[in-house]
């Protein structure tokens, strides 16, 4: 029996050493996983940082260059049938909306919605505005037109571009 409580003696001290070690260890390895996982966070925002900014820069680009007020003046080549004029612009969006879609990845949900909602709701003004027209129509009664739908309601470009600028300022 002595030696049973002499065994126990040991057993009891040496399992609180051990516990002690393990938890200590423990405490150790997960401060380093943490200052790993601040290492490689740090380093991807390094690297995601420059092109998440690039990204939106193109977007607030893509929004000023589909706004009515610059892609009209910027396209209008001078006196062409409205259907012509028409085309001209609904390919100028899209192939300008092709170029930058997969900016995406670097915003937020919300912010890529209102941006392709503003692409959207100037297509659906487009094709109205040209709707409205008869086929021996101009270009330039097209872009009056169009001009005249988008002064009487509100602006979904500049809203998106303000919710973009919104985004970018809580980035930093």
């Amino acid at each position: 029996m002595d030696v049973f409580v002499d065994f126990i003696k040991i057993l009891i001290p040496a399992s609180l050493v051990l516990y002690a070690a393990y938890l200590l260890v423990r405490s150790f390895l997960a401060k380093d996983i943490e200052l790993k996982k601040l290492e490689i966070r740090s380093r991807s925002i390094e690297t995601v940082l420059p092109l998440r900014i690039q990204a939106y820069e193109r977007m607030c680009l893509f929004l000023e260059r589909i706004s009515p007020q610059n892609l009209l003046v910027r396209l209008n080549p001078g006196p062409i049938p409205s259907r012509e004029f028409h085309q001209l612009l609904l390919s100028e969006i899209r192939n300008e909306y092709n170029h930058n879609v997969s900016q995406q990845i670097f915003m937020s949900e919300h912010c890529w919605e209102l941006i392709r909602n503003a692409k959207e709701d100037l297509v659906v003004t487009i094709n109205d505005a040209a709707s409205e027209l008869g086929p021996e129509a101009t270009s330039l009664e097209l872009s009056k037109k169009i001009f005249e739908r988008v002064i009487n309601k509100p602006d979904p470009i500049a809203h998106a571009l303000t919710e973009v600028r919104k985004e970018i300022q809580q980035t930093f």
